[in-house]
């Protein structure tokens, strides 16, 4: 259990790098829509719509890592990981409701331009783009560490980008008049929300499906397993997501008859091979004699006790993403 220092120390590091941000983005959000109401700036007001979906992921990364420190129940054998899924669903599918709504909008102002305070909206969107970038400053050192954090930083570069194109739409206006751009400006964050919160809503429902985690395929898994010497057959395999950075496997593995000393090596083996290349963490395996193969599957199923069971989870010190997965251990 000694591994559990570190990373431990790596979560406390990471989430309190998560609250300066939420910090710094929840007073970007306030000014930007108390801002925007102010200067009648429809483009600011939807760059507030794009921070608080940033708002949102960075509370979800911070909650994420406070639901993985609660102890898992006889009731929930996950503890509350999934939670961290379904927050991301609710949130994508309520920004994609706000993009809606600011489309909308704009598409009205584009027949009727209403005027703009330029000069005020200006400086706002500086001073959100300044935060932003802070903001994203205190993130990057951790971004490649987690996967959480790294999604976190893209999304405040976004957010930069976004207020990017606020100033220079209120530079323009300030010198020409045009209050047409403000409601165009308005037309390309809300597609940039519409992007974001559908990838969002995508990943989450992909995810909530049981979906094998993307950019992974089966074969190429089972293929991997057939690798570790012994193993001559790979079956019933399934794969998903527990949450963002917990990789499940259970599958069927068929091996030679008379072996059984080396079962524990070779699973062991299977396990640090799947950790390595895929960061499956959690794996149930079972391992069936060849008998089952050659004397046919029906006989089998009426010898269940043929097959030994052995879960397995990696090793806390394994883990890429700072502790914030289940620690288990081998129990064959």
């Amino acid at each position: 259990m000694h591994a559990h220092a570190p990373a431990e120390h790596l979560d406390q590091s990471i989430a309190g790098r998560f609250k300066y941000a939420i910090f710094l983005t929840g007073a970007t959000l306030v000014a930007e829509l108390a801002g925007g109401l102010w200067t009648n700036s429809l483009a600011l007001l939807s760059d507030a719509a794009h921070v608080f979906l940033d708002l949102f992921a960075l509370l979800l990364s911070l909650g994420a890592i406070k639901l993985a420190s609660y102890p898992v129940s006889d009731t929930r054998t996950f503890g509350w990981h999934r939670m961290e899924v379904f927050a991301s669903f609710i949130n994508g599918a309520t920004v994609f409701v706000i993009a809606a709504i600011i489309c909308y909008e704009a598409f009205g102002r584009m027949v009727n331009p209403e005027e703009v305070k330029s000069l005020p909206m200006m400086i706002i969107a500086a001073v959100g783009l300044a935060m932003n970038l802070f903001a994203a400053g205190a993130l990057h050192g951790h971004s490649h560490d987690d996967l959480n954090v790294r999604s976190a930083f893209l999304h405040m570069i976004g957010d930069a980008a976004a207020s990017v194109g606020v100033i220079i739409g209120g530079i323009i206006m300030y010198f020409s008049n045009w209050y047409l751009l403000d409601a165009v400006i308005s037309v390309g964050i809300g597609f940039v929300i519409f992007w974001g919160s559908w990838r969002v809503v995508r990943e989450s429902v992909h995810i909530l499906l049981e979906g094998v985690p993307k950019g992974m395929s089966v074969h190429e898994v089972s293929e991997t397993i057939r690798e570790v010497e012994g193993v001559q057959e790979v079956h019933h395999v399934n794969i998903w997501t527990i949450c963002s950075h917990i990789i499940a496997l259970s599958g069927h593995i068929v091996v030679p008859c008379g072996v059984k000393d080396e079962h524990g090596g070779m699973l062991r083996r299977i396990e640090e091979k799947l950790f390595e290349r895929f960061h499956i963490s959690h794996t149930t395996l079972q391992l069936e004699t060849e008998r089952c193969s050659t004397e046919g599957a029906k006989q089998f199923r009426h010898r269940p006790r043929a097959a030994s069971l052995a879960h397995a989870h990696a090793h806390p010190h394994h883990h890429p993403h700072g502790g914030t997965c289940s620690h288990g251990h081998h129990h064959h």
